[in-house]
């Protein structure tokens, strides 16, 4: 048996589910059987004698901490995803250990019915859950480095319209690189460039001056063109120099 993570008492229901759905959702998706000790909440995986998953193996006790931290298991389970990842912060290390100014920065965080979680979640993509003293989120890459920093802006003491006018203008970035590294990689080699395609002919003159370029250029196998075009290069060095 794998010891996964410790749950509060309260958050062990949740994890087992109405008449054990919630617990079998997460076996499926994990592949182990799953035990849990309604006493002191440990929770315990058996992955039994197949070669698990080792992704999936270093990502369930994420999956686990989340539904203990007060995520939704549904969401929660998306952590075996490769791409998704989990962020937790501890409200006490940015308030101190004051009971009422974490309960003050808990409001700051969800905001008038909810209002300020929600516009986080919608313009990240990320799931977060405000559970205790904890802030917890969850998403890809992309979706948490938008919410990190509105999440710590929150917790530092930032004013909401700050921290959202921010958050937008990091979405804006995002999909304005996200657009031009697409462009980038659906352009075919022989396309033109954008510079190209606004002046008209000019792929047309670029490819005559080659070729005169080309017509020009010393065959190094006729070794009297060479010495020709060498004599040439001197005479006019010295008179540069001359001049």
């Amino acid at each position: 048996m794998e010891h996964l993570a410790r749950i509060p008492q309260d958050r062990i229901a949740v994890l087992i589910g109405k008449g054990g759905e919630t617990r079998r959702m997460i076996e499926e998706a994990c592949g182990a059987k799953l035990e849990i000790d309604s006493k002191s909440g440990d929770v315990m995986a058996d992955w039994g004698e197949g070669e698990a998953d080792p992704v999936i193996r270093m990502k369930m006790p994420d999956v686990i901490v989340a539904i203990g931290r007060g995520l939704a298991p549904m969401k929660a389970v998306q952590l075996v995803e490769d791409e998704v990842s989990l962020r937790m912060y501890d409200i006490r290390e940015w308030v101190g250990r004051q009971p009422n100014q974490t309960r003050r920065m808990r409001s700051r965080l969800i905001g008038r019915n909810g209002r300020i979680r929600s516009l986080i979640e919608e313009i990240s993509q990320c799931e977060m859950a405000i559970y205790g003293s904890s802030v917890l989120v969850i998403g890809d890459e992309q979706g948490l480095a938008l919410a990190t920093p509105a999440i710590e802006g929150i917790l530092g003491g930032s004013e909401h319209s700050t921290v959202l006018h921010g958050l937008e203008q990091d979405r804006k970035r995002q999909r304005l690189r996200s657009r031009r590294l697409e462009a980038f990689e659906e352009r075919s080699p022989d396309e033109p460039s954008t510079f190209e395609a606004l002046v008209p002919g000019l792929a047309q003159a670029r490819r005559r001056r080659e070729r005169r370029y080309k017509d020009s250029q010393v065959d190094p196998d006729d070794e009297a063109e060479v010495a020709r075009t060498l004599e040439l290069a001197e005479d006019e060095e010295i008179i540069y120099q001359e001049e």
